[in-house]
């Protein structure tokens, strides 16, 4: 078989077969590599589903359930160790006829290549789906003292110089209007959906590297069967073309709803400025405080640990704590499931996975609800 010969040296697919005896492997289609991933996917479910079964039996429900993804992570891990790893093939592509090749060197790939991609495609996203709230709130708390500070700033000269004519424009850019626009779009800037939405568009056109730790370490397929001459080898380059308009679409649209916010903004400042002067503005204090706009996520509102009788129908105890973070409801807030977490952390949860942290059914943010006292 191709994959026995760690020296295969395969021409690329545009080479003149001189004669009948010679032969080259066509790079797989987009279909194949598709279909080989879905059934890796199908057969890998599978396994962590017979996985958690084990785990709960051996150590319970509510162990299995708090460590379902490490359970689902470590059981792909031993699937791709099995097969990749040592330089087998997986199910999926021996299903599909297909083999793994280096890009570059057209041979089958170095320990190195296939331990990175198995790292890189398992391990690298779990530990970003775990450091990523984290570092996102750590951001989101300097953004909001910053433009806090800033918005305090400009309402108190906004308060001295109201007596001064000023024709000087305003810059369009301003350092208040970044840092707002990222404190605003964080989740979707620090997300990695923009670039995979771009490399899936990028195989749907090429018929290459389905995932993106594959184009990252140059891995390509090959179609292992043989095809006559005649027989044409179709792609999806119609989804590829879908997706380019699809994601055009979306940046035109968020690019028209910025510039309406913005221009919003602007005729705001203008008729709180022209309501200053006509009123004699009063220099900004603490017996006349600067309308700043309160920053949501700045502090809890309803925190029960300073608080116990903020919303005292929550039996004391553990029921008073979150099962995100571990500790008392900052601002309680109840999912379509019935379940209550924090709001930060409920909020983070729902921005990475779209669902429960206990029952795992869908959830979308719009539809949690505070609870109040």
């Amino acid at each position: 078989m191709a994959d026995d010969d760690p020296h295969l040296s395969l021409p690329t697919p545009d080479t003149t077969v001189s004669s009948a005896a010679s032969h080259f492997y066509p790079f797989a289609t987009s279909p194949d590599v598709i279909r080989s991933h879905e059934k890796d996917v199908f057969l890998t479910n599978s396994l962590v589903q017979q996985s958690q079964s084990i785990i709960r039996s051996l150590r319970g429900a509510r162990f299995a359930h708090t460590y379902s993804d490490a359970i689902k992570h470590v059981t792909e891990l031993l699937y791709f160790s099995l097969t990749t790893a040592i330089g087998n093939r997986t199910l999926g592509e021996e299903y599909c006829d297909l083999v793994q090749l280096e890009d570059d060197t057209l041979r089958l790939p170095a320990i190195s290549r296939r331990v990175g991609y198995i790292l890189s495609s398992i391990l690298v996203p779990w530990s970003l789906q775990r450091l990523l709230p984290a570092l996102r709130q750590r951001v989101r708390n300097k953004l909001e003292r910053s433009i806090a500070r800033q918005q305090v700033r400009a309402a108190q000269q906004a308060g001295l110089l109201h007596s001064k004519p000023n024709n000087k424009p305003r810059p369009y850019f301003t350092k208040l209007r970044i840092q707002q626009y990222i404190l605003d779009h964080l989740d979707s800037i620090t997300s990695l959906n923009p670039i995979y939405a771009l490399s899936i568009a990028t195989f749907y056109f090429t018929g290459s590297y389905y995932h993106l730790s594959k184009r990252i370490w140059r891995l390509r397929y090959v179609f292992t069967k043989k095809i006559d001459q005649n027989e044409q080898r179709i792609g999806y380059e119609v989804l590829g073309v879908l997706m380019v308009l699809q994601i055009a679409v979306q940046g035109f649209l968020h690019v028209r709803k910025l510039g309406q916010s913005m221009n919003e903004d602007e005729s705001q400042s203008a008729e709180t400025g022209e309501s200053r002067s006509g009123q004699g503005a009063l220099i900004p204090s603490i017996q006349n405080p600067a309308a700043v706009p309160l920053l949501s996520g700045s502090a809890a509102r309803y925190d029960l640990d300073e608080d116990p009788g903020a919303v005292a129908w929550i039996p004391e105890g553990q029921q008073r704590k979150c099962t995100l973070c571990l500790e008392a409801f900052k601002d309680p807030s109840v999912t379509t499931c019935g379940h209550v977490f924090c709001w930060v952390c409920v909020r983070d949860w729902v921005h990475e996975k779209p669902e429960c942290p206990l029952c795992r059914q869908d959830v979308l943010l719009s539809k949690v609800l505070p609870l109040r006292g």
